[in-house]
């Protein structure tokens, strides 16, 4: 019998079925009205990219990155660089030409900070020697060049002088290139910078200039979210297939056009009221959270299969439709409404990372998983109301069928050594996943973007440019902040510490190059000694520093006006967790035996310091985000089955799965960022699904004296069939994603197939086999107590049977 808290929820329940029964004709009109209100608003949802919106903004190194930003470059850059594949070099009127082209194209791109664009023709782009006749120096490349041979002669020479090969010209001289920042604001227009329509420009550069010998690569953010943004043709053409297979199975399985119908359109409406939410709460959808609409499409799947099987089983054992339709709400509102609640918190944990994007995603989850209760649990029921079966799924009557002794079988789990057999393998399976989990990284995994295939065309640019070029866009910016000091950079106790982090660094295992203003001064004071490199060093005395001042020009972006803030950057091979980590120690390392009482050192800056901070943030959170889903989602299991048994036999196998996910992802080279942490709060979600189903209809078998055995096989043969039948329809439809054009759309494909399936195998093999260990049964009520409640709730009892 149930306890005195469910009775009253019953009771509820009861009463707030029939009321949605009754008033089904004004609510289905409210419900109608809505969708089409919120149906014309989605048509303005837009795609909202930005670069800052990845930053964990409150994070110590950001704080340091966020106040320096506008006086250095290096974070959301863009780099446009021109391989001549002709005989000779970059010297030959071809390609020079085209690389005036492209600098005044680059100038010209939408958001693009014009000040920070540099290459062989920008004005900031000097020379500098020193000559009989004293210092002499100008720009690389003349106002009024002409191609001639001469002047080809003139540049190469310039160039030559102005240490600029592994710049903006490549090491084996074959490549130059184009750089500028990218702002937030679009200067021009006041707007938000629209990533898509600087991807296009980008493109048309690449289209306009290529040919004739000349290749062009391009990389940067914006470029990222360009491909990403051109892929989602793709996207959606792996969407509708799985749309279309979820369709084709949901009608074998039912063997109902219109049933078909409503699950499906039930589980997308959720989708649409969120799509037409966003705009007027002044969201948008990144395009690395697009998922999030087709996470919240599986779990209105799932939701609807069961609420339209309990309705379907009760219309064929000759209930009519409006009965069967609140007695479907009676079953399924508080198992539903509970797991819906664990999908929200899922999915409200993750805001724990104090990330932008990882605020809106979690938002957008949120409202679409508190929309789904309103659609599964009060719009369908009233649709349900209203429908009949047609001759073809009634001649599909379970009654008709024999008892399945495959079942029966499976549900021989729940006796003694089945279940021991079951728990064992669970253990085996548990320690196997987290001795493999223990290999998980945080972050991106390999070169290039994770997002894109290895030989997408934007990781094969990137690879070029790391290769020919002494930098690439993965750059940490350490600031050394000056106290009280006016021109540090005559101070040589100052410019002797950034020059020893320059040579420190130049030596570390992942780093491509490493450029300061000490660097860049030893070079002037060498040029200003006939090139001499035994004066490649810096004086100690304030005036003959001044050898080497030119190269504190606050343009050239290591150090602001005044010297009061020196930027030492340092490009990287690459951005995976284990370069970024022993970098940063090492520059940590450097900076603990240093005593500077006028400078401190702060971390950190550049697009491989953000990387940096993100992995941080979403390092430390982990451990957070699983404690608190866990104990969120115990204690809604709780108050749903007031048993701790319940909870256990619900939340262990939850535990173990969200394990072999790590452990899946480590074995796929999967790193744990931002966009992978869906996935895990996904799969907590979903199998709280099965596992509330399933145990709510087995512990209202238990209440009736029903043997363990044949209570776990009555939830299978009502709510465990069609749980597994919705895992292996999302799992096949997701499982197509493999084949995406984008590598994340890829990854996600197969976590999900994956976290579909185990989820489900868990709630299946699992849970009974816990629940026969731990001795699950009734939860009965004090003789007075139930004898007091027994008229009240035998009517409600009956429902549930």
């Amino acid at each position: 019998m149930p306890t005195q808290t469910q009775t009253r929820s019953h009771l509820f329940v009861d009463t707030l079925g029939r009321l949605i029964i009754h008033w089904r004709f004004p609510l289905a009109i409210f419900f109608l009205a809505l969708t089409l209100l919120l149906s014309y608003t989605a048509t303005k949802t837009r795609f909202d990219p930005g670069f800052t919106k990845l930053i964990p903004i409150k994070h110590q190194y950001m704080e340091a990155f966020l106040e320096h930003a506008d006086k250095f470059t290096g974070t959301n850059r863009i780099m446009v660089s021109l391989t001549w594949k002709g005989e000779g070099d970059i010297y030959n009127p071809e390609l020079l030409s085209r690389l005036r082209k492209a600098t005044d194209s680059v100038f010209f791109t939408p958001g693009v900070n014009r000040a920070t664009v540099r290459s062989l023709f920008t004005p900031e782009v000097r020379y500098l020697e020193v000559t009989e006749f004293g210092f002499m120096g100008d720009v690389v490349i003349p106002s009024r060049f002409t191609a001639d041979k001469a002047s080809l002669a003139q540049v190469r020479s310039n160039v030559a002088k102005s240490g600029q090969i592994g710049n903006l010209v490549s090491n084996d001289i074959k490549s130059a290139m184009v750089q500028a920042e990218l702002l937030d604001f679009d200067p021009e227009t006041g707007q938000k910078t629209d990533y898509a329509a600087v991807a296009k420009h980008l493109e048309n550069i690449r289209q306009e200039l290529s040919g004739a010998g000349v290749d062009i690569q391009i990389i940067g953010f914006a470029k990222v979210m360009g491909d990403v943004m051109d892929g989602l043709s793709n996207v959606l053409m792996f969407f509708a297939i799985a749309f279309v297979v979820t369709l084709l199975l949901l009608w074998h399985y039912t063997m109902s056009i219109k049933l078909t119908g409503l699950i499906v359109a039930v589980a997308l409406l959720p989708v649409i009221w969120l799509l037409g939410t966003l705009p007027l709460i002044g969201y948008g959808i990144d395009p690395m959270s697009l998922l999030v609409p087709f996470l919240i499409f599986s779990i209105g799947v799932s939701h609807a299969v069961q609420m339209t099987n309990a309705w379907k089983l009760d219309v064929l054992a000759g209930v009519d439709s409006k009965q069967a339709a609140i007695n479907a709400f009676r079953r399924l509102a508080i198992p539903g409404t509970v797991a819906l609640l664990a999908n929200a918190l899922g999915f409200m944990v993750i805001m724990v990372i104090d990330i932008p994007i990882v605020h809106e995603l979690g938002v957008t989850a949120c409202l679409g998983v508190a929309m789904m209760i309103m659609t599964n649990k009060m719009f369908m029921p009233i649709i349900l109301s209203h429908l009949s079966l047609e001759n073809m799924a009634l001649r599909h009557s379970p009654e008709k069928s024999k008892q399945s002794a495959f079942w029966w079988s499976v549900s021989s789990l729940a006796t003694a050594k089945p279940a021991k057999i079951s728990v064992a393998v669970m253990l085996v399976l548990l320690v196997a996943a987290t001795l493999q989990s223990r290999n998980l990284l945080t972050g991106d995994i390999g070169n290039g973007v994770p997002e894109l295939h290895a030989d997408s065309r934007y990781n094969l640019d990137n690879q070029k440019i790391v290769q020919d070029y002494s930098i690439g866009m993965d750059v940490l910016s350490v600031y050394l902040e000056t106290k009280n000091q006016e021109e540090a950079c005559l101070n040589w106790d100052i410019m002797n510490a950034v020059s020893r982090f320059d040579f420190h660094m130049r030596g570390v295992d992942g780093v491509q190059s490493v450029a300061t203003t000490a660097g860049t001064a030893k070079r002037y004071v060498s040029g200003n000694n006939e090139g001499n490199p035994l004066w490649r060093t810096l004086q100690r005395d304030s005036v003959a520093l001044r050898a080497g001042a030119q190269a504190a020009h606050p343009q050239m972006g290591l150090n602001d006006n005044g010297c009061r803030t020196i930027n030492m950057m340092v490009y990287l091979d690459d951005h995976q967790s284990t370069t970024l980590n022993h970098v940063i120690s090492e520059i940590q390392t450097f900076i603990q035996n240093e005593n500077l009482p006028d400078a401190e050192f702060r971390l950190l800056g550049g697009n491989a310091g953000v990387a940096v901070a993100t992995n941080e943030a979403v390092e430390k959170a982990e451990v957070q985000i699983l404690i608190s889903i866990f104990l969120a989602i115990g204690l809604l299991c709780w108050l749903t089955f007031r048993s701790f048994i319940a909870t256990l036999c619900v939340i262990l196998p939850l535990m173990l799965v969200c394990i072999m996910c790590n452990a899946l992802m480590a074995t796929l080279g999967i790193g744990l960022k931002v966009a992978t942490l869906p996935v895990i709060a996904l799969g907590v979600g979903v199998g709280v699904d099965y596992g509330i189903y399933i145990y709510e209809r087995m512990q209202h078998a238990l209440n009736r004296d029903v043997p363990l055995r044949e209570a776990f096989y009555q939830s299978i043969q009502s709510r465990g069939i069609p749980a597994i039948f919705t895992a292996v329809t999302m799992s096949i439809s997701v499982a197509t994603w493999a084949f995406s054009s984008l590598k994340f759309q890829a990854d996600m494909g197969v976590l999900l197939a994956f976290m579909f399936l185990v989820n489900v195998l868990g709630a299946i093999l699992v849970l009974p086999a816990l629940a026969y260990l731990f001795g699950a049964k009734a939860v009965v009520l004090k003789p007075k107590e139930a004898k007091e409640k027994e008229i009240k709730t035998r009517s409600a009892q009956e429902s549930f049977r």
